[in-house]
């Protein structure tokens, strides 16, 4: 199956001929350094609902299982449709930044698009406001992979879409199995299961009810 936006493809590629070369620099490494720092959110929302509810404790540990569920889907998608790379299809357009992957590693879709956004909607599962630091990583990410020549526009845009969807559905599945096993090991006895699930959201304190005696 091919797609019809190769002009696109040639506009944002020559925009990125013409770039400064620092520019070119800085986009090749974060094409491929977003996905470490994704990575590293997604640990810092490990250890920040350690302290929380097991309710959240389960979305921050269903949010890596969610994006590799979305990647294998992404990778099943690709030997579907097997859509030829971009870099080594289209005809009259530079040449690409980043090294052409080989013929059989398909182009539709992106799995690095998909990976950003399936991170960027399973973080926002868990913290709604950090979607302002999220949804422009993804898009960003999405981005460079045209902007370095191994996709099309319509890869990045299905990847995002599709990691975004498959993201929200695995953790809506997963999180209740998941949530009571959260309390099952914080009230175990394992120092391990202890220290990997915390000691959850501190108690509320108790408010003490003195009753008052009227003198008559």
């Amino acid at each position: 199956m091919t797609f019809e936006d190769d002009e696109l493809y040639r506009d944002i590629t020559g925009f990125a001929d013409d770039a400064p070369t620092w520019v070119q620099h800085t986009v090749e490494v974060w094409t491929e350094a977003g996905i470490l720092l994704f990575g590293a959110l997604f640990v810092v929302a490990w250890w920040r609902s350690r302290h929380d509810s097991p309710h959240a404790f389960a979305i921050a540990v269903l949010a890596p299982v969610a994006t590799a569920v979305a990647y294998v889907c992404s990778e099943l998608l690709k030997s579907v449709f097997s859509e030829e790379r971009p870099c080594r299809a289209v005809a009259a357009a530079v040449p690409s930044l980043a090294e052409c992957p080989p013929t059989g590693d398909w182009s539709f879709p992106s799995n690095h698009a998909t990976i950003a956004g399936a991170s960027a909607a399973a973080l926002a599962l868990i913290r709604r406001t950090i979607i302002w630091l999220t949804a422009p990583l993804a898009l960003l990410m999405a981005f460079s992979r045209v902007f370095v020549g191994v996709h099309y526009p319509h890869d990045v845009a299905a990847g995002l879409l599709l990691g975004a969807v498959v993201a929200i559905a695995a953790i809506r599945l997963g999180r209740h199995p998941v949530t009571r096993l959260a309390e099952a090991m914080r009230a175990s006895s394992a120092p391990v299961a202890r220290w990997l699930t915390g000691p959850g959201a501190p108690a509320a304190p108790a408010t003490a009810y003195a009753p008052s005696h009227r003198r008559r």
